[in-house]
């Protein structure tokens, strides 16, 4: 009932000045948000070699500058995603950039990487003291040509290697000119096995192993989900997240905003997503684990997700709609 209230408040608002002002609520809270969720129960289970004390994540993009570690991990979650961040500060795309879909519970955004880059993060997480297990999302800045994005990805894995729990590669945003490009043929293999190349170089210099995730789209093709499957597993990638926002509208359309550019997130994209990770998982065949992300708005949805073959889960669009409740609820269908 309390979130009903506040989320009536916040619709009321652009979405995101609602998204920044409930940000910066959580961030002046820090530990006081775990009475907003209430106690949510460990059920620990080991991924990628770390023990994570429940299996329902946040996803990237919430918090992006890394401002409110604390108050979100107190809601309860098992672990905590932060970024995307970029090697150089970035404003991302004009406003407006975000929209709401509250008829199909969803949202579409078109950020475009906006944050104040790697050095900023870092600082964040080096003063939030936080010892739970901490996800770094990087990215390439939207004006590196595709043929240097690796150059951003090394600096970032360099600069936030010593301070992740494992770090996730973007290479699935709609949102940056040509990103998704990466996610095919020889560019996706060069990019992972100079990631994996850097990763041991920093693993031997830290004395300390950071595991390496991949994001990728929905939108990929079913035929090309097998082709990214072997690549990840060719080149010894410690996980892949499924998925990224959808450019696909057919679920939402004639409602208002459905025609923003952007990705949409939430409800209407629980089926696809669910569905990569099916495939994925035939795929893979146990190689390496997945984290499923995606149109969770229940616990329902989220056991969907580890029925058809993820490991972990995490949340966004469904914390908007449907409060912190929402993480104890998947962390009890999970189980």
């Amino acid at each position: 009932m309390l979130y009903e209230l506040v989320r009536s408040a916040l619709f009321r608002l652009d979405a995101e000045t609602a998204h920044d002002l409930a940000l910066a609520a959580l961030a002046r809270l820090g530990e006081g948000t775990r009475r907003l969720a209430g106690a949510v129960p460990r059920r620990p289970r080991v991924v990628m070699g770390i023990e994570f004390p429940n299996p329902v994540g946040l996803a990237a993009g919430l918090d992006k500058n890394g401002a409110a570690i604390a108050g979100l991990a107190a809601l309860g979650f098992g672990f905590i995603e932060i970024g995307t961040v970029t090697p150089r500060p970035q404003p991302g795309n004009p406003r407006p950039r975000l929209f709401r879909l509250p008829q199909a519970e969803a949202l579409i955004n078109r950020f475009g990487f906006n944050n104040r880059g790697v050095d900023h993060l870092v600082e964040r997480v080096r003063t939030a003291g936080y010892r739970g297990v901490l996800g770094i999302n990087i990215g390439k800045n939207k004006d590196t040509p595709n043929e240097h994005a690796l150059d951003d990805y090394l600096a970032c894995l360099r600069k936030v290697y010593a301070h992740a729990g494992y770090v996730t590669v973007n290479i699935s945003s709609p949102n940056t000119p040509g990103l998704r490009d990466l996610q095919y043929g020889e560019s996706l293999d060069q990019l992972l096995m100079a990631l994996k190349a850097e990763q041991a170089r920093l693993a031997d210099t830290h004395g300390r192993y950071v595991p390496l995730a991949l994001k990728i789209a929905p939108d990929l093709a079913d035929a090309d989900i097998p082709v990214v499957a072997a690549a990840l597993a060719r080149a010894g990638i410690d996980a892949v997240i499924a998925t990224n926002t959808t450019l696909d509208r057919r679920a939402v359309a004639g409602l208002p905003h459905a025609d923003e550019a952007g990705g949409l997130s939430g409800a209407p994209l629980v089926t696809r997503s669910t569905e990569v990770i099916r495939r994925l998982a035939t795929a893979l065949d146990g190689r390496l684990p997945i984290i499923g992300v995606g149109g969770i708005l229940s616990g329902a949805d989220a056991r969907a997700k580890i029925d058809a073959g993820a490991s972990l889960v995490q949340l966004y669009t469904g914390l908007i709609y449907r409060g912190p409740a929402l993480i104890r609820e998947a962390v009890d269908a999970i189980g």
